[in-house]
């Protein structure tokens, strides 16, 4: 009896503006203006599914073929792939074995039927099963020849890392592993950059994607030890360090869970670099009590990040370094101060670096950077410990925004203040001079009080007697300069005011909707689609993540929109296909009503080109018919928010049901022109409240701390 064919996919709105290369606003606008697009085959009301052969029917009736990307295509043909039970260890496999190959042979691969093609992909990724940890056997069907070409197809053209992102990405999406981050790449390099000298073995027992391996790899390291819980992310660093690490370079990698199951028990090596997961209380407290590894003090059930620290240092040779990524709360919880006095004491803690918000995730906390050594018996134990604080180091500025308004962390002078201070240091422990605010060399028996707080701003900021007094007098007569040229800039605009009263009644005007005004074309109303939290950050822990890095796209925020910031978010490049892109002339409104600062903005250079935060919506208006600073005046009145905005105690905004005065657009121009000049007026008066604060905390510190005086009257 023959069988019955096989059902179609369905794929989502989104897949389908990927398939054709298109916008998903573009989608949307077809399924509103053409009757045959096909009706929905499944899902729900808000979020359709449709027949994937009906689609490709329909744009081929249009003439309208693909033209996404490779790496686009790849993604929506894992999404279709028909084996329910197909994971992508095989494919991994096939990403290596095609990263072999020249172009010419890939293309040829891609011209083959598909039964010859399934058969040559599986005897290529056979020769490679080797290099993956934990793999099965690779057994592909001719069903999946779909995704053989769009695997094949984007090694050749976008290159073999982005195939490796893809495939992990998908394989994390369909798992339930959580909070699988990366370390960004300038933050990578910074912390392979502390370990002295080019150490030859390196371990990652926490290895994600292996971003710190390849940064050590970079510095001259031969043999590259990881290990990591997540299978595919195991996976994945084999393949990718494989991939770019040189001739030569020995690359091992396990899968497990490097506190209950070290896959390398009797291994010492140079350096550990190791970005370790935060807060898990479940990290095996119970059954390792007697554990060997515990030389400083057996880690209480939630200092799962101390129990990381001297795993790192068991698999150390003796004077071999670990740089290790940790969360504020390791340098000063109650629970952990017994060990942390017994790091310090045996010489084995020899400097915490903090670092400034948004440097890796969790973006709103400033995490710290450990430097430790195994304690060498022929050698004295040092005296003292480096500590330095980037914490409150402006960071770069964000483009057309107000002078102390931070944007993106400022890798370069972030990097530079650690490296020159760490390096100082350790060529001279003893006659290392302090660096006012910044780094500062403290005493062993400073240290060890009743509480043992290794925190940089605590130990920094302990004493002022570094500070130059001649030197904070010069800070504090410039920052007052700024202070004053800030306060006559408020002072101008505020003499000037381009409004007159309406007369003895308010005006009254008729009004439409947002909704009615987006149906009559006068303007296009886009948001992004907020995603799950796994997926926020864009690839987990995959990809580059620093905010320079390839693949990266700038994301404005609800926040940087309250704060004055410029797009401080960021989105990788499959994040990017479903998110619109910000141009000049755009009326961006949060989503979330409250905060002190601004409710508004109208795009200009800083904005446009990046992308929209899934907490804010953005107004497109016809500039034929609609003024965009007119526009953002009365969409961010605190009257037509509040009737456009339901919950309780927190109030969404619903674009659709803000109302705009219905008016000539010459008198618009007039009413822009009057909403941007107290735009300007509320940004120099940041500046002006920033700039005092500057000033009171110099006069302050500098009186406080002896180097300043109050004058003789």
């Amino acid at each position: 009896m023959p069988q019955p064919p096989a059902p179609s996919a369905q794929v989502t709105a989104a897949e389908i503006s990927r398939i054709a290369g298109v916008t998903r606003a573009t989608v949307s606008n077809w399924r509103r203006r053409h009757d045959d697009f096909p009706a929905p085959s499944g899902g729900t009301d808000s979020s359709p599914l449709y027949d994937l052969e009906e689609v490709r029917a329909w744009l081929a009736s249009r003439g309208q073929h693909t033209a996404a990307t490779p790496s686009a295509e790849l993604r929506t043909t894992l999404r279709l792939r028909e084996r329910a039970d197909a994971g992508t260890s095989d494919l991994l496999l096939l990403v290596l074995a095609a990263a072999r190959r020249p172009a010419d042979d890939l293309t040829a691969l891609l011209a083959l039927p598909d039964d010859d093609l399934v058969k040559r992909a599986g005897d290529a990724a056979a020769e490679a099963a080797d290099v993956v940890p934990d793999t099965e056997p690779v057994h592909c069907t001719p069903a999946d020849a779909p995704v053989l070409r769009a695997l094949l197809l984007c090694v050749r053209d976008e290159g073999p890392q982005t195939a490796l992102g893809v495939l992990a990405e998908r394989e994390l999406e369909d798992s339930a592993a959580s909070g699988a981050y990366r370390t960004p790449t300038a933050l990578a390099d910074l912390l392979a950059g502390l370990v002295p000298g080019s150490p030859a073995r390196v371990l990652d027992p926490a290895c994600g994607s292996g971003t710190l391996l390849t940064a050590a790899a970079a510095r001259g390291a031969r043999e590259l030890y990881g290990q990591d819980s997540l299978p595919v992310q195991a996976r994945r660093t084999a393949v990718g360090l494989t991939l770019t690490a040189d001739d030569g370079t020995h690359v091992t990698v396990r899968t497990g869970d490097s506190l209950r199951a070290d896959a390398f028990p009797d291994l010492t090596v140079d350096a550990v670099l190791c970005n370790p997961p935060y807060g898990d209380r479940d990290w095996g407290h119970d059954e390792l009590a007697y554990d060997a590894r515990w030389a400083y003090g057996f880690p209480p059930r939630a200092e799962s990040e101390l129990a990381w620290v001297q795993h790192a240092l068991a698999h150390l040779e003796p004077g071999g370094h670990a740089v290790l990524l940790l969360p504020p709360a390791t340098a000063s919880r109650s629970s952990g101060r017994r060990i942390r006095s017994e790091l310090i004491r045996s010489g084995a803690l020899r400097a915490v670096a903090s670092l400034p918000p948004g440097a890796a995730i969790p973006l709103h906390v400033g995490l710290q950077v450990w430097v430790l050594q195994r304690p060498d018996p022929m050698r004295p134990a040092p005296r003292t410990v480096l500590f330095v604080d980037t914490a409150a180091e402006p960071s770069a500025p964000a483009p057309g925004r107000g002078a102390g308004r931070s944007g993106p962390v400022d890798w370069a002078r972030v990097t530079e203040q650690i490296v020159s201070a760490w390096t100082a240091y350790a060529e001279n422990p003893e006659g290392f001079e302090a660096r006012a605010g910044v780094a500062r060399a403290v005493g062993v028996v400073d240290l060890l009080d009743d509480v043992v707080d290794v925190t940089p701003a605590r130990q920094v900021r302990a004493s002022q007697a570094d500070i130059d007094p001649q030197e904070l007098a010069r800070d504090a007569a410039t920052a007052r300069e700024g202070l004053a040229e800030a306060v006559r800039a408020v002072a101008g605009l505020a003499d000037t005011a381009l409004w007159d009263a309406a007369g003895a009644r308010a005006r009254e005007w008729r009004t439409a909707t947002v909704s009615d005004l987006a149906r009559g074309g006068a303007l296009k109303v886009l948001r992004t689609v907020p995603v799950s939290p796994r997926s926020e950050q864009a690839e987990p822990d995959s990809g580059d993540a620093d905010t320079a890095g390839a693949g990266r796209r700038p994301v404005l925020t609800g926040r940087d929109i309250n704060t004055g910031t410029g797009p401080t978010g960021q989105a990788s490049d499959a994040q990017a296909e479903q998110m619109p892109v910000i141009a000049e002339g755009d009326v961006l409104v949060r989503g979330l009503v409250g905060g002190s600062g601004p409710m508004a903005r109208v795009a200009g250079d800083a904005e446009a080109g990046a992308l929209l935060g899934a907490g804010v919506h953005l107004f497109r208006p016809d500039p034929a018919r609609l003024d965009p600073w007119f526009l953002l005046g009365f969409l961010s009145s605190e009257a037509n928010l509040a009737g456009a905005s339901t919950g309780s105690s927190t109030l969404h905004v619903t674009p659709g049901r803000l109302r705009v005065p219905l008016l000539p657009l010459e008198e618009q121009r007039r009413y822009g022109a009057a909403f941007r000049h107290v735009e300007h007026l509320r940004e120099q008066a940041r500046r002006a409240r920033d700039a005092a604060e500057d000033v009171a905390r110099l006069v302050s510190g500098g009186l406080t701390g002896g180097q300043l005086v109050p004058k003789s009257s």
